[in-house]
């Protein structure tokens, strides 16, 4: 099992932007002093506790400072852009990045996105249009041309080399054929998930998908590659997890209880996710639960891993048996602030500690 990291990001919205920016770019630094291999930067636009709308902009600043971590976007939100765009962004990134780049592709919206955008759901879902921007991508990085890519929500044109006026597509990726590609399943049977085994995509598991549900997910992968003779490699697996470790575990639940995760947990995920479509029943293990009992306490019990090295070892351990096995483990980031030491702390132990145990 290897380490990355998940940074939404996510920050109170309250501080200054460029502050927040700073303190991920600060986490991705000492993450890849540290040995985590990636990190996977998310992308909203109107959501203020997420405040990334370019994650493209803040990985090319993130190259600089590190030296062996692959960045990845975590994900691009593809309905919203012009997919010509994006091929030639994500391209000319692949290339700054020498191949430390991974790409992550996504339809979350929100209804307020959608609206900022100008898109008409009613003509057609984002996931149809994330469908067809991805397949116009790929023709760009791996086809020369000419071709006429006539789409229900995009059109593109490529000619064929005109060497009388020097003026050609020539935007390749550094990688051969492409970036790696990787799509977010929230959902136990994620239809996402099964299409990241029929491509052979790197399947990402959500946070807030509880681990009793995993196993799930992981049979969509296999599903998918199923039906077309693959079969599915668990070190492609990324699973995302709060996670925190402190000296010792009293330590730890006092830090995430009385600090960020319980911040972020109660104003902002009960909001964002409770009045989403799947509402509080997206936390709740058993449905049963009244909505009163969705307390930090209850996360600590049922979603985060939390304590000391000795009992978030053991804790990760036992989310591989219950798996199966997977390749690397994601931990989101939080807004620390002027606690961000505890973070550190918290990763050198997960790097230093946990880590060798887990692999021993």
């Amino acid at each position: 099992m290897k380490l990355g990291l998940f940074a939404m990001p996510l920050h109170d919205p309250k501080r200054p932007h460029y502050e927040t920016y700073e303190e991920d770019l600060n986490i991705i630094k000492r993450g890849d002093e540290l040995g985590f291999v990636e990190s996977w930067i998310g992308q909203h636009f109107t959501l203020p506790w997420e405040n990334m709308p370019a994650p493209d902009l803040f990985m090319a600043k993130a190259l600089a400072l590190t030296e062996q971590m692959t960045l990845a976007t975590g994900v691009t939100l593809l309905h919203y852009h012009n997919p010509v765009e994006i091929a030639l962004r994500m391209a000319m990134f692949d290339h700054l990045a020498k191949g430390r780049f991974y790409f992550g592709i996504g339809s979350g919206a929100s209804a307020e996105e959608t609206k900022v955008f100008g898109i008409d759901v009613d003509s057609g879902s984002p996931r149809d249009r994330m469908n067809e921007s991805i397949e116009l991508i790929l023709k760009l990085w791996t086809e020369d041309g000419p071709f006429d890519f006539k789409g229900k929500y995009f059109n593109s044109e490529m000619y064929s080399k005109m060497n009388d006026r020097q003026m050609w597509h020539h935007m390749k990726p550094y990688q051969d054929p492409h970036p790696p590609i990787a799509v977010a399943g929230t959902s136990p049977k994620s239809e996402t998930l099964q299409v990241a085994g029929k491509k052979g995509w790197m399947p990402l598991s959500s946070a807030f998908v509880h681990s009793s549900f995993l196993p799930m997910q992981w049979e969509m992968v296999e599903q998918g590659a199923k039906e077309v003779g693959k079969v599915a490699n668990r070190d492609t697996w990324r699973i995302s997890r709060e996670i925190y470790v402190a000296n010792t575990t009293e330590q730890a639940k006092d830090d995430i209880l009385n600090g960020p995760f319980a911040e972020g947990f109660l104003n902002y995920w009960l909001y964002l996710i409770g009045n989403g479509p799947r509402g509080k029943k997206a936390f709740k293990v058993d449905q049963s639960i009244p909505d009163s009992e969705l307390t930090p306490e209850y996360m600590l019990e049922n979603f985060w891993i939390v304590g000391s090295p000795d009992e978030v070892t053991q804790k990760i351990k036992d989310l591989q048996d219950l798996t199966g096995g997977f390749g690397t483990l994601l931990t989101q980031t939080h807004d620390w602030g002027k606690n961000i030491n505890k973070a550190y702390n918290s990763m050198e132990l997960l790097s230093k500690e946990v880590l060798p145990a887990i692999n021993s």
